[in-house]
């Protein structure tokens, strides 16, 4: 990644947490969007990128909570059946009936590809995943109202 001399361009974030629910299953891939927020770029931004969430477990046993975050391109006609990739390291935590709230951080810095197509949005997302071995059907994770995606931009 390259830095150089860049100016903040402008600053985009989301409060408005999308699933009320987690559903908690065996280890497999439910991802779940849980913010996300549209962003103009060129090639060559740099986004940082702050995401936290927090989650409640009220189901009495302990449940591990994946969490990274994603991008795709809106605007390449796809949507969100386009190719979506993942931008900064996992993450993941397990959250007991005594803990009962589980709070997650991500946070990356990340440069849009020099080969991006002019006037395209990128769409960053935090996602999660709630997995248990005692995992009983139809049980759930809270997804508090508590939120919040932070994306600042900075060009060249």
């Amino acid at each position: 990644m390259t830095s150089g001399t860049r100016t903040p361009f402008g600053l985009w974030s989301s409060t408005d947490v999308v699933p009320t629910t987690l559903p908690v299953d065996l280890p497999t891939n439910t991802w779940r969007t849980i913010l996300r927020t549209v962003v103009p770029v060129t090639a060559g931004d740099l986004l940082d990128i702050d995401a936290r969430a927090r989650f409640t477990n009220d189901c009495g046993y302990n449940i591990g909570v994946g969490h990274h975050l994603w991008a795709y391109d809106c605007d390449s006609g796809l949507g969100t059946a386009g190719d979506w990739w993942r931008i900064g390291p996992s993450s993941g935590d397990n959250v007991d009936p005594q803990r009962h709230h589980l709070p997650v951080h991500n946070s990356a810095v990340y440069e849009v590809s020099a080969d991006w197509p002019d006037g395209h949005r990128i769409v960053i997302v935090l996602r999660a995943d709630a997995h248990s071995t005692a995992a009983k059907a139809s049980h759930t994770l809270t997804v508090d109202p508590l939120g919040v995606l932070t994306v600042r931009r900075w060009s060249h």
